[in-house]
């Protein structure tokens, strides 16, 4: 008789490793992509959430801090730009908040192609 409860075996450890990068991958383009349209950083945020404890003890680990606190701090930013929109100032604070985040951004995605973790 064939048991469908019996557990199935672990994937191999490089194998989950490289489709763990994969992801962190994924959502370092999603945040890219929310350059030209908001929605897919609300994606890309969810997904570290949901995936953060599957990468804990990995170098990727600190990519996925790195992603959340880009996001975090971007939204912040953006939302006091925009309330100091209203003093003209607030477009100097979006410009260099959008370029801050850019930076964090490519910055993560140089260190991950390197497969090193982000400080």
């Amino acid at each position: 008789m064939n048991n469908d409860l019996s557990p199935r075996p672990s994937r191999d450890g490089t194998e989950q490793l490289v489709s763990q990068r994969n992801l962190t991958l994924i959502i370092y383009a999603l945040y890219i992509l929310s350059i030209f349209g908001g929605i897919t950083a609300l994606v890309a945020i969810i997904i570290n959430y949901i995936k953060r404890d599957d990468v804990r003890g990995t170098y990727l680990e600190s990519h996925f801090t790195w992603q959340i606190k880009t996001f975090w701090i971007g939204v912040i930013g953006g939302v006091v730009s925009f309330l100091l929109m209203f003093v003209v100032i607030g477009f100097i604070t979006a410009l260099i908040v959008g370029v801050w985040v850019i930076y964090r951004l490519v910055k993560g995605l140089l260190v991950l192609n390197d497969g090193k973790p982000i400080a």
